[in-house]
């Protein structure tokens, strides 16, 4: 028997072909992608495809629905005991279908397109999570709660996560101006343009992403253009990072230029890529770290400088 074949059999014993139902209310919301997802009821059975999404659906009083989840779900800790459904790259479709879930939250750009078609064609409800800013955090863990119908936790979740970032923004977003680097990866490479949640944060911060004009999400610079752009700090993601780093390697390669301003002041910094990267409630701890390194750079400027 096929895999396809498998899936199919799978899928009818589990019970997830749709059928024609009457129509009847239900809980209705709007993803990220624009699409309503409607459910006859609070989901009880939920499967999250993405870390981010793990954290969201447990921040929004999900816990005790959660049946599943992918690889690197690991916040927060009872998180880990969740039964495995596969990673980013490859979903394990009979397993998902097995565990007969109500709602499966997704990562829009971060999962295998083709695998998720396969999940629609069983009609199970997709929520795709994609947030692009700060605030939208907030959103979707209001939304979680109306399709958890959990929403008298995720509701004050929202609002102290707003009024979290509105501090920050009250502290810093006025401070002098301090150009920023992210860096993402070393070889080859790569940053975050200004439609990246990181680059929201910097912003949040008082900083100004140098590449923040640059097409696509995830652009290829070159070493002549960081150069160029003379950034005065240079922050990267690395695991466990809660201080400034001057000691890993992708951020040491840059002595080798010690007149690039971010060199020259000290301005090399590592901040932990959970708390930065994955935009959920805790990226809150990742801003803060990025604000106290940004004003720290200002602390070292010399005069005259930028």
């Amino acid at each position: 028997m096929t895999s396809s074949a498998r899936f199919m059999r799978l899928a009818l014993a589990a019970g997830l072909i749709a059928v024609t139902l009457p129509a009847r209310a239900g809980i209705t919301v709007t993803d990220d992608t624009g699409a309503a997802v409607t459910l006859p009821a609070a989901a009880q059975r939920v499967i999250s495809l993405a870390p981010h999404v793990t954290e969201l659906l447990y921040a929004a009083g999900g816990a005790s629905k959660m049946v599943g989840a992918v690889s690197y779900s690991d916040y927060p800790p009872e998180a880990k005991q969740l039964l495995r459904v596969g990673d980013n790259k490859s979903l394990d479709l009979e397993r998902i279908v097995a565990l007969k879930p109500d709602l499966i939250v997704v990562w829009r750009h971060g999962n295998a397109q083709r695998q998720l078609e396969r999940l629609r064609e069983l009609h199970i409800p997709l929520f795709f999570s994609e947030p692009h800013r700060l605030d939208d955090i907030a959103v979707s863990l209001t939304k979680l709660g109306q399709l958890l119908g959990t929403s008298s936790t995720a509701d004050p979740a929202a609002a102290a996560y707003r009024r979290d970032v509105a501090n920050l923004r009250a502290q810093y977003a006025k401070r002098p101006a301090v150009s920023v680097f992210y860096q993402v990866w070393d070889q080859p490479l790569m940053t975050l343009n200004g439609e990246h949640m990181v680059s929201d944060v910097i912003e949040l911060c008082g900083g100004r992403n140098v590449f923040a004009a640059l097409q696509p999400l995830v652009p290829t610079v070159s070493t002549e253009a960081v150069l160029a752009a003379n950034p005065e700090a240079i922050v990267t993601a690395a695991p466990g990072a809660t201080k400034p780093d001057t000691t890993l390697p992708q951020l040491g390669v840059w002595r080798a230029w010690p007149r690039l301003l971010a060199v020259a002041d000290n301005n090399l910094f590592a901040i932990d890529g959970d708390l930065i990267n994955r935009p959920s409630p805790r990226i809150v701890q990742g801003a803060k770290q990025m604000c106290e390194d940004l004003e720290l750079a200002r602390s070292r400027r010399k005069p005259n400088a930028q």
